[in-house]
Order: structure tokens, then C-alpha cells, then sequence
């Protein structure tokens, strides 16, 4: 009981501090804004440094989240390293994180392995982010493309080597279209994003992407690479014609953003419609009743929806080493997917934030969380 009650108490030094913030300077830049809020008045609930690596979409997020939870628990560290969510993966598989931040659940055979150092329930994925992935490009003198999924993939796929292709000037009368070279960009990392939008290819638009969906992008597809989101996008933004796929906080203002053919129209990027994608996926079966993994419906139709969507997850041990260590896990967790540190997601990230029923889950999850007898 200790340790549920100190958990829980984090999680409202930290939810008050938030609300305190935001109140009183608004959410034009939230990183700043935690910065300026004094300490809860129930005071810091947990101290020691808590280490975590992993997906680089979640760094908006993260820097913010990071800062608010120091701010509310004085003695609290949280450090993040944005390598990506296949290095996340990896490094609280062998111990040399205690949470990951990964916009791919944990694979089975992850999940078997992840009992060596979690304890014999393994390691559970707790959704704490939502996003939509953007197919940005640098076309000058355009913002805003309409594509179906087969376009994208022969873009990839280097199967379109103009952007006045008749396939893409055909969902797009008026746009004056140049004859400039199409440069596809892609992660040069083990990347969640990477994942997502492989999924999302091969299922959609299957005749044309015939790889599988992996975070690692197919060796033998041609194009030029970067490492990270911010990677990515700076290549695009350097390089008029080039085209890739990134968390769309990372590429607001800076790139146009293609809208995506779902169903019979096209959706625009927005975090209202990542969220209405969402809502059309379920749990992945065969795991821990704590573990709440999302499989993607990215076939769907549903009006407003916008499949191109990353869920990104916490990834935690169901057991840790020590009370201390648990307590600190717990109460960041909770602190992420509570009201508070979806808002300051939002704000920072543009996030889409947790359902309802989501977040309810999320914390009966973080609950779960213990230290060793």
C-alpha cells in the first residue's frame, strides 16, 4: 500500500503544478511555462533520476513533461535520449533503461525477453502519446497536396521521379505542379515512426509497398536518409523536392503536409482526426491484461480519420529492483497520461490526447507497476 499511495500522490503534485502553469501563462509555449510554476503544495513526492531512451516523435512531449515533473517533485530527474524507439526497445530489454519511450509496441518474442530483467510478468506498453505522421514535403510555392495511399508508396518506392507526375497532378486540378525531382527521405534508424508508416503502406496500398511493415526502412529502396525526426526534417527542409514521413509537431510551419485519401475523400492532418484513427483500433491480443498495446485499423474508412498515426508508448517493467525506483516510474507515468501532461503534450507537441477510457486504463496499468519482495 506504500507504495501505491506515494505513486499516486506524485501524480497529483505533478497534475496541480500543470494546472497552476497553464493557468497562469497560458499554453502559447509550455516549456516555458513550467518553468515559471512553483512546487506543488503538497510538496516533492519523489526524488532520485530516472533514465530513459527512446522515440524521438515523443521529444517535444518529453522535454516538457521532463521539465513539469522536476518542477513539481525538487530532487526529481527524469533523462530522455531521443535515439529511437528500436534503441529504446533495446535498452530496457537489457537493462540499461528503466522505461522506453517507443512508437511500436513490444513484439512477442520482445515481450519473452523482456521477463529476464522485468520480473516474470515482463515489460507492459502504455500508451502516453498520440500523433499524427505527416507526409511533408519542400515543394516550393505549395503547402498542401492532395495523395492516396499508392501515390505515397510509389513516391517512396522512387516510382514517381516529378511532382508534376499525372498521378499526382490528377488529385490535385489547379496546382501548378513543377518539374522538379521527387527525393524520398527516410530514417536512417530502428524507428517507430518508421514502423507506423510501413504499416500503414503495406495495408493500405498493398500491391505497391510489398515489403513488410518494420522499423527499419527496405535496403534496397534507393533515396536519401537522416537519423531522427529532427534529422529528417532538416534534410527536407534544405532539399527542394524532398519528400518524408515525420510526427507532424516536427514539421508544422516548416514543410507542406500532404492530406491522405480515406475512403472516398481526403483528410487533413490534424489531432482530432489521429484520435478519430485511433478509436477505430483494439487491443493486441494474447498480451498481459496491463499491457495495452493498439492494433491499428489503418484500412479504415471512417469519416474525419486519419490512419497515418502513431501511438507511442511508455514501455515499463512490471517489477523493478527497488520501491524507489518503481515509485519514480509510477508517478512520471502517471504524470504523462493524466490530464495535466496531455494538455502540456498538446500545447507542445500537438498532440491528440488520451480517450477517456484510454486514461483510465493507463493508470490501472501504472498501478500494476511494483518493486521486487
Amino acid at each position: 500500500m506504500k507504495a501505491l499511495r506515494f505513486g499516486r500522490n506524485a501524480a497529483i503534485a505533478v497534475i496541480a503544478v500543470g494546472a497552476l502553469a497553464l493557468t497562469a501563462c497560458g499554453s502559447d509555449n509550455a516549456t516555458n511555462t513550467a518553468q515559471t510554476a512553483a512546487p506543488s503544495a503538497s510538496g516533492p513526492a519523489v526524488t532520485g533520476t530516472l533514465t530513459g531512451i527512446g522515440s524521438s516523435a515523443q521529444g517535444a512531449a518529453m522535454d516538457v513533461w521532463k521539465t513539469n515533473f522536476a518542477t513539481a517533485n525538487q530532487g526529481a530527474t527524469v533523462q530522455y535520449s531521443p535515439d529511437g524507439s528500436g534503441a529504446g526497445r533495446k535498452a530496457i530489454l537489457d537493462g540499461s533503461a528503466q522505461f522506453a519511450g517507443s512508437d511500436a509496441y513490444l513484439k512477442d518474442d520482445e515481450l519473452a525477453s523482456s521477463k529476464e530483467k522485468c520480473g516474470p510478468d515482463g515489460a507492459i506498453d502504455i500508451p502516453v502519446y498520440i500523433s499524427p505522421i505527416a507526409v511533408a514535403f519542400n515543394v516550393p510555392g505549395i503547402t498542401d497536396l492532395k495523395l492516396d495511399a499508392a501515390t505515397v508508396a510509389k513516391i517512396f518506392r522512387g516510382e514517381v521521379a516529378n511532382w508534376n507526375d499525372p498521378a499526382i497532378a490528377a488529385m490535385n486540378p489547379g496546382v501548378q505542379l513543377p518539374d522538379l525531382k521527387v527525393t524520398p527521405v527516410n530514417r536512417s534508424d530502428d524507428s517507430g515512426t518508421t514502423t507506423n508508416f510501413t504499416d500503414y503502406l503495406s495495408a493500405v496500398a498493398p500491391t505497391v509497398w510489398t515489403d513488410k511493415a518494420a522499423g527499419v526502412w527496405p535496403a534496397s529502396l534507393k533515396g536519401e536518409n537522416a537519423k531522427g525526426t529532427s534529422g529528417v526534417v532538416k534534410t527536407v527542409t534544405d532539399t527542394p523536392g524532398a519528400v518524408t514521413y515525420a510526427d507532424d509537431s516536427a514539421v508544422s510551419g516548416k514543410l507542406g503536409t500532404a492530406q491522405i485519401k480515406v475512403g472516398d475523400s481526403f483528410t487533413k492532418i490534424s489531432a482530432e482526426a489521429a484520435s478519430k484513427a485511433v478509436d477505430q483500433g483494439k487491443p493486441v491480443e494474447g498480451r498481459n491484461a496491463n499491457d495495452l498495446a493498439i492494433k491499428l485499423d489503418r484500412t479504415t474508412t471512417a469519416a474525419g480519420a486519419y490512419p497515418i498515426v502513431l501511438v507511442s508508448y511508455h514501455i515499463v517493467c512490471t517489477t523493478y529492483d527497488t520501491q524507489a525506483t518503481a515509485d519514480l516510474v509510477k508517478a512520471f507515468v502517471k504524470y504523462a497520461a493524466s490530464d495535466a501532461g496531455q494538455q502540456a503534450a498538446a500545447d507542445a507537441a500537438k498532440s491528440a490526447p488520451l480517450s477517456k477510457t484510454l486514461q483510465d486504463k493507463a493508470m490501472a496499468a501504472v498501478d500494476s507497476v511494483k518493486a521486487k519482495a
